[in-house]
C-alpha cells in the first residue's frame, strides 16, 4: 500500500502547479514584450535615424540601442524562465530571478537617466539645429544631414529652424545668391521652387521644424516610457510568481 499523505500535501501540490502555469503564461507575455521592445527600437533606428544627426547629443541613438539590447536580453530571459518553470529547476529559478533583478533595476535607472537627460537634449537641440541647418546644409562631406534637413521640412512641413527667414543666413543661400529657401520648403517640391517665398509657395506660416521635432522626441520618449514601465510591472510580477514557486518546490538534488 501506498503511504498515506502528509496533510496538506495535495493542497501543496495543486498550487505549485498553478504557479507553474502563471509563471509561465507571465514568461510567455515576457517574450512578447521583449519582442516588443526590440522592434520599437529598431524602428526607432531604421525609420527616423535620419534625424538622429541633426543631434549633436547620442542620447536619442542610445535610447534607441539600449531598448535593442534591452528587447533581447528579455527575450533570453523569458526562454531561460520557461525552462525553469517547466523543468522545475531551483537554480535555473534562481538564476532567472537575478536576471528579472538586474532588468528592472537597469530600466529604472535608465528611465531616470532619460527624463534628467531630456532636458539637457532640449536645450541642446535649441542651441544647435539653427546652427547646423545654416553651416551644414548643402556642404560638402555633410550629405547626412542635409538628407535629414530635407526629410525634416517635408515630413513635417516646416522650413528653417525657428521660421523660414533662418535660411538667409545659410552659407548655401548666400552662395546661391537667387535661391531663397531649399527646395524642401516648397509644398509641392520642384527644382528651384525654392526660389519663391510667398506663402502659397513653401511653408511660410506654418512655421520652423524646432517645436515639431521636439515634439517628435518628447513623443518618443514617452512611448519607450510607456513601454518600459508596462515592462517593469511584469517583472515585478514575475518576480513574484518565481520567489512562490522556487519556495513551494521541494529541494531536488539533480536540480542543482
Amino acid at each position: 500500500m501506498n503511504p498515506k499523505k502528509a496533510p496538506g500535501e495535495k493542497k501543496k501540490t495543486c498550487g505549485t502547479i498553478c504557479l507553474k502555469y502563471l509563471l509561465f503564461l507571465f514568461n510567455f507575455l515576457f517574450w512578447l514584450a521583449g519582442g516588443t521592445v526590440l522592434a520599437v527600437g529598431v524602428w526607432t533606428l531604421v525609420e527616423k535615424s535620419d534625424y538622429i544627426s541633426l543631434l549633436n547629443s547620442n542620447l536619442y541613438s542610445a535610447s534607441a540601442y539600449t531598448l535593442i539590447a534591452a528587447g533581447v536580453v528579455v527575450i533570453v530571459s523569458g526562454m531561460i524562465g520557461c525552462c525553469a518553470t517547466l523543468k522545475e529547476m531551483r537554480s535555473l529559478l534562481i538564476v532567472y530571478l537575478v536576471l528579472l533583478l538586474c532588468i528592472f533595476l537597469l530600466e529604472v535607472i535608465a528611465g531616470v537617466m532619460a527624463y534628467i537627460n531630456y532636458q539637457d537634449l532640449d536645450k541642446e537641440l535649441k542651441e544647435n539645429l539653427k546652427g547646423t541647418m545654416q553651416q551644414k546644409y548643402r556642404q560638402p562631406g555633410e550629405e547626412s544631414i542635409t538628407q535629414a534637413v530635407d526629410k525634416l521640412q517635408q515630413e513635417f512641413k516646416c522650413c528653417g529652424s525657428s521660421n523660414f527667414s533662418d535660411w538667409r543666413e545659410s552659407a548655401w543661400i548666400q552662395a546661391e545668391k537667387e535661391q531663397l529657401v531649399p527646395d524642401s520648403c516648397c509644398k509641392t517640391p520642384t527644382e528651384f521652387c525654392g526660389r519663391r517665398d510667398h506663402p502659397s509657395n513653401i511653408y511660410k506660416v506654418e512655421g520652423g521644424c524646432i517645436m515639431k521635432l521636439e515634439d517628435f522626441i518628447l513623443n518618443q520618449l514617452y512611448i519607450l516610457g510607456v513601454v518600459g514601465i508596462g515592462i517593469a510591472f511584469l517583472q515585478l510580477v514575475g518576480i513574484m510568481f518565481t520567489c512562490c514557486l522556487y519556495r513551494s518546490l521541494k529541494e531536488d538534488p539533480y536540480g542543482y
